[in-house]
């Protein structure tokens, strides 16, 4: 299981994220695409990295818009996976 993360250590993680910010604990982001087909595109992309991570945001897609979530739901909050694939997400969108 993953370590949570403090409170301090999720500052750190945030600060070097664009645009992520925490809700309680969980981090999100809203990327607004130029079209619905590249949210959809976008949104399989992310999926695809998060099969490969293991570990699934929840996403919602809203025309062009595609808000990520995520958490570590097996550790009860925040964890190291969660800043990772928000890292991996940010490098495709």
């Amino acid at each position: 299981m993953s370590k949570l993360l403090t409170p301090t250590e999720i500052e750190q993680e945030l600060a070097t994220l664009q645009s992520w910010t925490q809700a309680g604990n969980q981090i999100t982001r809203t990327f607004t695409l130029p079209s619905f087909p590249a949210a959809l595109a976008f949104a399989s992309a992310v999926g695809h990295l998060a099969e490969r991570a293991d570990h699934h945001p929840d996403i919602l897609i809203q025309y062009r818009k595609v808000t990520l979530t995520l958490s570590t739901h097996s550790a009860g909050g925040l964890t190291e996976k969660d800043f990772h694939l928000a890292t991996e997400i940010n490098a495709i969108a």
